[in-house]
């Protein structure tokens, strides 16, 4: 919590307590399912929480955004920032039933009331969002066929709807020929955060 501190000043009391109470609840979670790499469950903050919450340094979203995490597993990055937007509607998916039982349950733990959550494969989904979120599921064309029919083409952000990619590594062979057909950045996350786990990680945003 502290590294979290760190880059998010102005947390409410509520927040702090909502992302205070997550280590606790994935490392009890993550003894009955594995939803975090054990040897990893001790970085929950840095590699998980944190590695999430970027998004908000890079996009504020707007009361009423709907939002669509695909392949969310333990619930990355949606929770962290259900948090940090309570008045915003994550709708979290993964074709894996027992990921979402630990999502449901750590939502209903820390009070969220703006999650939902379908055990359903990204590809089957036809509802409607203001922005797709991802986080390494998949190679973003991949992602973009799968759910670029989810982009609504209804406005109401400071960034125009679209794709957000948590990704790492050498992403030129991925995001090059996107390039020329697509309105693509991709952000460092290390212009955000100083620690060294952050390096060759990225945001990569495609405009739906």
């Amino acid at each position: 919590m502290e590294t979290v501190q760190k880059y998010f000043t102005d947390l409410t009391a509520t927040q702090k307590e909502q992302l205070g109470a997550l280590f606790e609840l994935y490392q009890d979670w993550n003894s009955k399912i594995n939803v975090i790499s054990r040897k990893d469950i001790d970085n929950l903050y840095l590699h998980h929480v944190l590695h999430s919450m970027v998004i908000a340094k890079w996009i504020t979203f707007k009361p009423g955004t709907k939002i669509l995490d695909v392949g969310c597993g333990g619930g990355f990055p949606g929770i962290p920032l259900a948090i940090l937007f309570p008045e915003v509607d994550f709708h979290l998916v993964d074709s894996v039933r027992k990921k979402l039982t630990v999502v449901n349950a750590v939502a209903e733990s820390t009070g969220l009331s703006n999650i939902r959550t379908t055990h359903i494969r990204a590809e089957e989904l036809q509802t409607k969002y203001d922005f797709v979120m991802t986080r390494a599921v998949a190679p973003i064309p991949t992602q973009l066929q799968w759910t670029r029919k989810n982009i609504s083409k209804k406005h109401k952000n400071s960034i125009p709807n679209g794709l957000i990619a948590l990704k790492g590594g050498d992403l030129d062979a991925e995001v090059n020929p996107l390039k020329k057909k697509e309105y693509l950045e991709c952000t460092p996350i290390s212009d955000y955060y100083d620690e060294p786990f952050f390096e060759q990680k990225y945001i990569v945003y495609v405009q739906g």
